[in-house]
C-alpha cells in the first residue's frame, strides 16, 4: 500500500495546478487519471495522418495572460513554454467578401468596424477601455479568488465604481447588452457570438457580467506553441521535479472515507493509495460524491443538492483536419489580414442566423446551414503540421440529444453533419475541397461524454452557466470554498468557481485553500491584481 501526502484525482489542468502547487510546497503528490496519459482537455493527438497534431479539446487559451499559474511555475523561464498571439484575434467573414475583423490593436478594430457604422467603432473603443477596466480591476481577479457569498459580494461592488458597472451588466441578458451597445447588425452578430462563444445563453438573465469578459478575451485568445498538450506535459514535469508523480490509465472505485473523513482512494484492481492530508477530486460532482464517496457518508439534504447539477444546455460539433493547404478566405481579397487570423467565425450573415442556430439546438434540430468558429492552428504554429501542410477544425454549437434519435443518433448522422459544415466552409473559403482535406476527424457532444466522463451530455465547463450554479453556488454553498462536508477531501474542478476552458482558476483557489487549511507554508505569493481588488474592496 503506498502512502502520499495527498491524492488528486483528475490530472486535466487543475488537477495539474493543485499538484504543482502543493508539490512544490514539499507534500508528496500523486496524481490519477483515467486517461492514457495527463492533461484532461489539454490534449494534442495525431488522430488524423502522422506528423499532422490536432488540439482534440482545448485550443484557445483565454486567461495566460492571469492565470497565477503562468507567472509561478516559470514554464517559460525553466523550460520551453510559448504562446502565440495572434493580431487579428478574431474575425467573421461575409458572404459578400467583406469582413468585421477585432484585433489586439484597438484601432485597427474600430476601423474594421468604422466601415459597417462609424457609431458602433466609436462606441466599440469606449467599451474596450471600459471592459479592459472591468478586467483588470474584479472579473479577473475575482477568478483567483474565493467566491463569497452573494450578499456580501453584492454589498462590495455597490461601494465602487467599478463594482455597481459589474452588477449593472450582470441583471442584463448577452443579448440586451450587446443590443444596447450596437446598432449594425453585422456588428452584433460578432459581439454576440464573441460573448457567448462558450455556452452563454444569449437571452438569460443573472450572467450579464460575462459578456464584458468574454468580449474582452475575444482579442487575447493564444495558442500553445507545440499543441495544448505541451502545457499540461511542462506543468507534470514541474510536479515530476518537486516530487511529484501521475498515473494514467486509472480507474478509481472509491475515496475511502473513514469516520467522515478521506483517507486515500481503491483502484478497480483493489490497489489502495493512502492519503495522510487529503484528497481532492477535479471531476463533477455526480462522480466525485455518488459515485466515488457514495450516499451512506452523505446526509440526505447535501444528496439532493448534489442530484440537482445541471449539466449544459448545449454542446459542440467538431471536425479536424489535415491539409494539404492553407484555407484562402474570399475576404481576404480586400482585408490581407485574414489569411492568418485566429478565430473565424463563418456562417453566420446576420443576428437572427445566430439566434435561429440557438433556438434549434433547444429543440434538439439541426440545421442545414448552420455556422460556427474556426482556426487553422498550423498557421501560426509550423510544429503543429508537417512542412507546407497545415491542419484545421470546425467548432460548432451542437445539442447533445437530437430531436430525431436522442444522442445515439450522432452515430448515425455523423458524417452527414460533417460535409454540410464542410459545405457552409466553402462558400467562405472555396478551396476547402475534397482534394485540399487529405483527411478529417469527427467528434461530436456523445464522443466528448464518452472521452471525458466528467463532461456529461458534452457539457466542455462541467456543467451549465445559470445564475444558481455560479459564484459561491459553484457547485453548492457547501463546496463552493472548495472544501467539503467530508473532512480532507477537497474539489477543483470546473465544476467549482470560476468553472470551466483553460482557465486555472479552480486548481489554483483549491491549492491555496487546502495550504491554509493543512498549514503548508505557501512559496508563491497573492498576486497583485488580486492584492488590488481587495484594497478596493472589491474582494
Amino acid at each position: 500500500m503506498a502512502e502520499y501526502d495527498g491524492i488528486i484525482i483528475g490530472a486535466g489542468p487543475n488537477g495539474l495546478t493543485v499538484g504543482a502547487y502543493l508539490a512544490k510546497a514539499g507534500l508528496k503528490i500523486l496524481l490519477l487519471d483515467r486517461r492514457y496519459e495527463i492533461g484532461g482537455g489539454l490534449a494534442t493527438e495525431m488522430v488524423t495522418i502522422p506528423g499532422f497534431l490536432h488540439n482534440t479539446h482545448a485550443v484557445y487559451m483565454p486567461m495566460t495572460d492571469y492565470a497565477p499559474p503562468m507567472k509561478d511555475l516559470k514554464l517559460d523561464e525553466v523550460y520551453d513554454l510559448d504562446f502565440i498571439h495572434p493580431p487579428l484575434g478574431m474575425t467573421m467573414p461575409f458572404a459578400d467578401g467583406s469582413s468585421l475583423c477585432l484585433y489586439s490593436d484597438v484601432d485597427k478594430s474600430c476601423e474594421s468596424i468604422a466601415r459597417f457604422s462609424p457609431k458602433d467603432a466609436e462606441t466599440y473603443r469606449q467599451v474596450y477601455h471600459e471592459f479592459n477596466t472591468l478586467m483588470e480591476e474584479f472579473l479577473a481577479p475575482a477568478s483567483y479568488h474565493e467566491p463569497m457569498p452573494a450578499f456580501e459580494q453584492v454589498v462590495k461592488l455597490q461601494s465602487t465604481e467599478t463594482g455597481r458597472k459589474v452588477s449593472e451588466f450582470t441583471e442584463k441578458t448577452p443579448q440586451q447588452i450587446v443590443e444596447e451597445l450596437f446598432e449594425h447588425d453585422k456588428v452584433r452578430t460578432l459581439m454576440l457570438y464573441a460573448a457567448c462563444i462558450w455556452g452563454l445563453e444569449y437571452d438569460l438573465e443573472g450572467l450579464g457580467y460575462l459578456v464584458p469578459l468574454m468580449i474582452n478575451r475575444a482579442t487575447n485568445y493564444k495558442l500553445v506553441v507545440g499543441g495544448s498538450h505541451h502545457l499540461a506535459h511542462l506543468m507534470y514535469k514541474f510536479i515530476y521535479r518537486h516530487g511529484g508523480r501521475a498515473l494514467g490509465s486509472q480507474l478509481v472505485k472509491r475515496i475511502i472515507v473513514e469516520d467522515g473523513t478521506a483517507t486515500g482512494v481503491e483502484m478497480e484492481d483493489g490497489t489502495v493509495h493512502k492519503a495522510t492530508k487529503f484528497v481532492a477530486s477535479s471531476l463533477d460532482p455526480y462522480q466525485t460524491f455518488l459515485t466515488l464517496v457514495g450516499e451512506e457518508h452523505l446526509d440526505d439534504h447535501f444528496v439532493l443538492r448534489v442530484n440537482d447539477w445541471r449539466w449544459e444546455w448545449d454542446s459542440l460539433f467538431v471536425v479536424h483536419f489535415a491539409l494539404d493547404k492553407a484555407p484562402q478566405f474570399t475576404a481576404a481579397a480586400s482585408n490581407p489580414d485574414l489569411e492568418r487570423a485566429f478565430i473565424y467565425v463563418v456562417g453566420y450573415e446576420s443576428e437572427q442566423d445566430l439566434i435561429n442556430h440557438w433556438e434549434a439546438i433547444r429543440k434538439g434540430e439541426l440545421l442545414e446551414r448552420a455556422g460556427f468558429n474556426c482556426c487553422f492552428p498550423s498557421v501560426h504554429d509550423s510544429k503543429q503540421a508537417p512542412p507546407g501542410r497545415h491542419t484545421g477544425l470546425i467548432s460548432q454549437f451542437a445539442p447533445y440529444r437530437l430531436a430525431d434519435g436522442g444522442a445515439e443518433a450522432w452515430y448515425r448522422i455523423r458524417e452527414e453533419h460533417a460535409e454540410r459544415c464542410v459545405a457552409t466552409l466553402r462558400q467562405y473559403a472555396p478551396n476547402m475541397t475534397e482534394d485540399n482535406i487529405l483527411w478529417h476527424y469527427i467528434t461530436t457532444p456523445l464522443d466528448i461524454e464518452n472521452k471525458f466522463p466528467d463532461m456529461g451530455e458534452g457539457s466542455i465547463k462541467q456543467g451549465g452557466y445559470l445564475p444558481l450554479q455560479m459564484g459561491f453556488l459553484r457547485p453548492n454553498e457547501e463546496c463552493s470554498q472548495y472544501a467539503t462536508p467530508i473532512k480532507n477531501l477537497y474539489v477543483c474542478g470546473a465544476s467549482n468557481f470560476p468553472g470551466g476552458l483553460i482557465t486555472f482558476g479552480p486548481g489554483y483557489n483549491a491549492a491555496n485553500r487546502i495550504a491554509e487549511d493543512l498549514g503548508v507554508e505557501k512559496w508563491w505569493e497573492k498576486p497583485q491584481i488580486v492584492a488590488r481588488a481587495e484594497e478596493q474592496g472589491l474582494l
